[in-house]
């Protein structure tokens, strides 16, 4: 193989994925998009990659999807693979956000509270990636969790955890 396989996005469970579309819409400010509304819905997290200079790049950011568990397209046949039970509390998978420099992980985090999702943790700092991280359960059992950078010579505070 000469040419990696290429991620384009990951999808999201949810049984009602206008409501998530909306609820993701208003945490993160992202543009949600109907395809068709309730019945799928793409999230478009935010502009290029950023350049290390700070300018634009010309790498798109990845898209996130929101499949409704009660008939999950695509599938072959228009019934779908069946209705599903979201998951909640189990391992399963998680997917990572980059907090930008013009928010703060507390305002995400009371945002998404608000809006009906469950803090798991905050004020962790990870030393082999060096980042700040904060993670909650959206209101249909998926996790994120949000990393802030911690910058060259990090000063991280006593109340963090740490690993």
């Amino acid at each position: 193989m000469t040419y990696p396989n290429t991620l384009i996005f990951v999808d999201l469970a949810s049984d009602d994925p206008e409501a998530a579309g909306i609820f993701y819409a208003e945490v993160f400010g992202w543009t949600n998009e109907g395809r068709p509304t309730g019945v799928y819905h793409r999230l478009v997290p935010g502009d290029q990659f950023k350049n290390k200079d700070g300018s634009p790049s010309e790498i798109s950011n990845l898209h996130i999807g929101i499949f409704n568990s009660n008939n999950a397209r695509p599938f072959p046949t228009p019934e779908g693979p069946g209705a599903a039970p979201l998951s909640r509390g189990d391992r399963k998978a998680r997917i990572w956000v980059m907090v930008s420099d013009d928010d703060t992980p507390e305002r995400i985090l009371s945002a998404a509270e608000t809006r009906g999702a469950k803090i798991l943790w905050k004020n962790h700092y990870w030393s082999e990636f060096n980042g700040y991280n904060y993670a909650f359960e959206d209101p249909w059992g998926n996790e994120i969790i949000l990393w802030g950078k911690a910058g060259e010579k990090p000063v991280v505070p006593d109340s963090y955890t740490r690993e």
